[in-house]
Formats: structure tokens, sequence, C-alpha cells
């Protein structure tokens, strides 16, 4: 048989009941507060971590893009200076070929080999248009010269090629300040073989030219090969 409960008693369990679920309250509250700090850590990790990768990648960038303008300016600052000592040395060629080519202005003087030259220019000459007839067009201080050396340039060439070959001054003259030297033109005067000391000296400077730089400037260090 059960027994009603007085006042005091239900006082009593209503406070039970109520410390229980304040107590309840409370672990629960701790709980939801744990878990929002844990979640705030971790995203706050995120974060940082996001922060510090896009630090990274802009300071690589900067980096990068910092050596490739070091690079570029390294890269132009060598090109430079590898023009100025270009240009120096172009500077020091030309002046070897305009001295090699005020040289050639006494070339006429001793008369007996200058002879010998104008003989061998002007049968290279025949050899290379192998013309029966060919004019030779030289300076007007030396057509006698050259005419001198007609019949022994029509010998050298029949003992050479078994064919004749008519040897005739040109009408027109090299001009006075050439250094000497002959054109050789076949018949129709269509066809020529420049043989002026001036375009023989600028072939043999281009035919030299490797060697002379190295005779001038010394070897190359980047050059691999040798003839």
């Amino acid at each position: 048989m059960s027994h009603a409960l007085n006042d005091d008693q239900v006082a009593g369990e209503l406070r039970k009941m109520v410390d229980f679920i304040q107590k309840e309250a409370e672990e629960k509250a701790k709980e939801i507060e744990l878990k929002a700090n844990e979640e705030y850590e971790i995203e706050k990790a995120n974060i940082v971590r996001a922060e510090s990768s896009n630090i990274d990648t802009q300071y690589a960038v900067k980096a990068k893009q910092e050596s490739l303008s070091q690079q570029i300016t390294k890269s132009t600052i060598n090109n430079k200076a590898r023009l100025r000592v270009l240009g120096a040395r172009q500077e020091v060629l030309d002046q070897y070929y305009e001295a090699a080519g005020k040289q050639l202005k006494d070339a006429s003087k001793d008369k007996s080999k200058y002879t010998t030259v104008l003989q061998g220019l002007i049968t290279e000459g025949a050899y290379t248009l192998l013309e029966p007839v060919i004019y030779v067009r030289a300076r007007k201080a030396d057509q006698d010269i050259a005419k001198g050396t007609f019949d022994a340039v029509s010998k050298a060439y029949e003992k050479e090629t078994g064919s004749k070959v008519e040897v005739k001054l040109d009408d027109e003259v090299l001009p006075a300040e050439s250094s000497g030297g002959v054109i050789v033109f076949n018949g129709t005067k269509k066809i020529s073989v420049d043989n002026t000391l001036e375009e023989r000296l600028k072939l043999l400077f281009i035919e030299k030219l490797p060697a002379i730089r190295t005779d001038i400037f010394g070897p190359s260090p980047t050059r691999k090969f040798f003839d």
C-alpha cells in the first residue's frame, strides 16, 4: 500500500530532478564547448597552412621572377660586352686590311716582279674563260707592260689546253687610283674575270680570315674543332 508524499518529500524529489537536469546541462555545455574549441583549432590550423602555402607560392614566384630578371640582365651585359669586343676586333681587322691595301700601291714599283704578276693574272683569266679571244683591261700606266705579256700568255695557254687564244688589249682602262692587276673579258665582253689586285686581296683576306684572327687575337676559347 503506497503512501502519499508529503510536501517536504515532493520538494526534495523536485530538487533532485533539478540538480540532475542542471548537471546534465552543464556536462552537455562543456561537451559542446570542447567540440567547438577543437573545431576552431582545426579550422585555424587549416587557415594557417593555407596562408603559409600561399606565402610560399608567392615567394617562389617572386624568387623565380627575380632569378629570371637577373639572368636577363646578366645576358644583356654579356651580350653588350661581347659586341664591344667584336666591334673592337673588327676595327683591328679593318685597319689590317686597310694597311694591306696601302701596300698594294707599291706592288707595281718593281717592274720585273709586276710583269710576272700581270702575266700570271692574265693567264689565269684565260684558263677560267676558255675562249678563243680575250680582252685585257688594265690601268693606262700598265697597258704596255700587260701587252708585253700577251705572247707568253698565248704560248702557256696553248701548251696547257692544246688550243690557241688571241689576247687583245681592251680599249677601256682601269681607274688610275687602282692598285693594278687586270680584268679579263671574253670575246663578247659579257663574261669577265676580275683579277685586279684589290679583288685578289679581298678574296685572299676572306680565305685567310680565320688564320688572321688567330694570329692577331689568339685561338678562340669556344672553338672545339680546328682544320
